[in-house]
């Protein structure tokens, strides 16, 4: 299949030209011009279509999800479902989350059902994104997402907890720095690890071959894992210059999930009333933090902390609009969910429109960095060169 006359959005640049994909290999084949495009393809039975007023794009890259979580109310609303039936309600959204454009996540970890719902996807048992998943988050007693997560005391067993992820199938080790907004009883500012905690958890999953990223509110918190090597930190509420120079010290992504305190604020008379109060508190200080990262050039990967209270799979594609309107040029927050988001998860093949990588594809009407809104409604979401939501335009 050949798509001709459209706008390629990719790696922060806009062009007009063509794109070839074969879906049997699942890969682009060319992209360029359309003269080089047809030249280079020349199986006589690619179908060529032309769509002038197109764009194409790579897939959105969503480097921080919970399929676990469906925008509930509280986290507590899921503690009592069983295995069984959270996998069923992860397959759902990791569907839902296709059908809207994303066609690549990393998945933070619940009760060690997400590397199941991973393979089954790869297996094609079940339709979703391409998946780079972790078993359960690690935190301390009591701490932020205990609730489904593995509860550590020292750390001797924080390397035990690390282990036991890997051993499990996990791709990435997760762990909570600091407390979070959705946990009662948990301050998202206070720095709930100790130092030889964290650095044994980041020194542990280097050790393993998987990297290693972090739910983080309070600059101190960040201070103490971007000190330890952790490779992304997770929100970043309350960064402060000290710390944003410590991103490029130590070669760290910062994924901001400006979506998650936006829904809350949103719905604050429905949130808990403990969401509430933090939300509150930090939904202002978190956009200062995401432009003053943005402004020192720290590398931002896009996630949506998708599932968290009234953050809801499917609608995704918003965060590329906060990214832009709080610090990124339209061509900038799409390339952080796209390639970057890919490179820094370790979606191989992912992000882009290179030939041999991936055909998945996001098909808009218009140019989407003159409207990112147009990023919600795609006419057409190709994994592998298959149409999975909406239908190629004709003609």
């Amino acid at each position: 299949m050949i798509l001709r006359d459209v706008t390629l959005v990719d790696r922060g640049e806009t062009r007009t030209g063509a794109i070839a994909f074969d879906e049997e290999t699942e890969t682009i084949t060319a992209v360029g011009d359309a003269e080089t495009v047809l030249a280079e393809t020349d199986d006589g039975d690619d179908a060529v279509r032309s769509l002038p007023g197109y764009a194409v794009l790579p897939g959105l890259v969503d480097a921080h999800v919970h399929f676990s979580l469906s925008g509930e109310r509280s986290v507590e609303d899921v503690v009592g479902m069983t295995d069984a039936e959270l996998a069923l309600a992860e397959a759902r959204n990791a569907r839902r989350t296709l059908e809207s454009g994303v066609t690549g996540v990393r998945v933070m970890g619940a009760r060690d059902v997400d590397v199941h719902v991973r393979d089954a996807i790869e297996a094609g048992d079940v339709p979703g994104p391409r998946t780079v998943a972790n078993c359960r988050s690690i935190t301390v007693t009591g701490g932020h997402g205990h609730h489904l997560g593995r509860e550590i005391t020292g750390a001797d067993d924080a390397r035990r907890a690390v282990r036991e992820q890997v051993k499990l199938g996990a791709d990435f080790i997760k762990f909570m720095t600091t407390g979070g907004v959705t946990t009662p009883g948990s301050d998202p500012h206070a720095v709930a690890m100790t130092e030889a905690e964290v650095h044994a958890l980041v020194d542990e999953a280097h050790r393993r071959g998987v990297h290693a990223a972090t739910h983080v509110h309070g600059a101190a918190g960040a201070r103490v894992a971007l000190e330890a090597g952790v490779d992304t930190v997770e929100h970043g509420t309350f960064l402060d210059e000290e710390t944003v120079e410590l991103f490029a010290a130590h070669d760290a992504t910062l994924v901001p999930t400006l979506s998650a305190p936006y829904h809350i604020v949103r719905n604050i008379e429905t949130a808990t009333e403990d969401a509430a109060r933090k939300t509150r508190d930090v939904y202002e200080r978190h956009l200062e933090s995401f432009e003053m990262a943005v402004d020192a050039g720290v590398r931002i990967a896009g996630g949506t902390d998708a599932g968290t209270p009234f953050n809801y799979h499917g609608a995704n594609a918003t965060e590329v609009e906060f990214m832009a309107k709080y610090g990124m040029s339209a061509e900038e927050a799409i390339r952080a969910m796209t390639q970057t988001a890919a490179d820094v998860v370790g979606l191989e093949g992912s992000g882009t429109l290179e030939p041999g990588t991936y055909a998945d594809l996001l098909v808009v009407e218009g140019d989407p960095t003159e409207d990112l809104t147009r990023l919600n409604h795609p006419t057409a979401v190709l994994k592998g060169g298959a149409v999975v939501s909406g239908s190629l335009p004709a003609e």
